[in-house]
C-alpha cells in the first residue's frame, strides 16, 4: 500500500440505491416474483428488507406471510426475482455523481471497491453501466461470501481485497442494513437518501455522516477525509 493511500480511508460502496438507482426496480421484481408464487404482500414490506442478502430477505418475508420456508421456495423466488429484474435492467441508471466521485477517488489515489448483497448474476449489468472496470476493481458480491448484510462479511471482504485493515475504511450505503453490517465490521458508516431510508433512521443505526446521494457526499468529500494528496 502507498504512503498516500494508508493515510486516506478507503471506501467500500454498496451498490443499489447508493450508486445506482436501483432500489425500486428490486422492489418490483420481488414483487413479481412473490405474486407469481402465489405469495402477495405489501410494496411497502418488500422495501423494508431491500439492502439485505436474498436468502435472508426471502425468509423474512415468508415468516411475516406465515408460508412454509424451504430451501426449493427460496431458490425459486431468488430465481423469478433475477428474471424479473433482469428485464428491466437497462432501464437503470446511476445515481447522481455516482461516475465522478469514483472518477474523484482514482484521481485522488483513494482505495475503493464495492460490496453488494446482490448476485453477480443481477449486478454485472448495472456495475458496467458506472463505468467499473470489473478486471481491475476488486468487486465483491454475495456469490463470494458465507453471510451477506446484516452480516460483515462483504465488507470484510471488500477491505481484505484492496489490501487495507477494516478499521481504516468509510462504508458508503442507503439502508440500516449496510450501516448494521458496517458497525459490525468496525468500519465508520455514512448513510445516503437515494435508497429511500429516511435520515434519522441511518443515524440512528450508526452512520456517522449523512448525504442526499453521492453527487451531495462528493460536494463534502472533504469532511469523511477525501482529499488529493498534498
Amino acid at each position: 500500500m502507498s504512503e498516500t493511500s494508508s493515510r486516506q480511508p478507503a471506501f467500500l460502496f454498496d451498490l443499489d440505491g447508493t450508486l445506482i438507482d436501483s432500489v425500486y426496480q428490486h422492489v418490483l421484481a420481488w414483487e413479481n416474483a412473490l405474486r407469481a408464487n402465489g405469495i402477495p404482500l405489501s410494496v411497502w414490506r418488500i422495501h423494508r428488507r431491500i439492502g439485505m442478502s436474498g436468502g435472508l430477505f426471502t425468509n423474512m418475508l415468508l415468516r411475516e406471510t406465515g408460508r412454509e420456508i424451504t430451501p426449493e421456495v427460496v431458490e425459486r423466488l431468488s430465481r423469478a426475482h433475477a428474471e424479473a429484474f433482469n428485464k428491466i435492467s437497462g432501464q437503470i441508471t446511476p445515481l447522481p455523481g455516482a461516475r465522478e466521485l469514483l472518477a474523484f477517488l482514482d484521481e485522488a489515489n483513494i482505495p475503493w471497491t464495492i460490496a453488494t448483497s446482490g448476485r453477480m448474476e443481477t449486478a454485472r449489468p448495472t456495475i458496467e453501466n458506472l463505468g467499473v472496470d470489473l478486471d481491475r476493481t476488486p468487486v465483491v458480491t454475495r456469490d463470494q461470501v458465507r453471510f451477506a448484510k446484516p452480516d460483515p462479511d462483504l465488507f470484510l471482504c471488500a477491505a481484505e481485497r484492496l489490501g487495507v485493515p477494516i478499521e481504516s475504511t468509510i462504508v458508503v450505503g442507503d439502508s440500516i442494513w449496510d450501516i448494521l453490517a458496517a458497525r459490525r465490521a468496525r468500519a465508520l458508516a455514512i448513510g445516503v437518501l437515494s435508497g429511500g431510508y429516511g435520515r434519522e433512521e441511518l443515524e440512528r443505526a450508526g452512520a456517522f455522516r449523512v448525504y442526499e446521494d453521492p453527487a451531495d457526499l462528493l460536494d463534502h468529500i472533504d469532511e469523511v477525509g477525501g482529499r488529493f494528496p498534498a
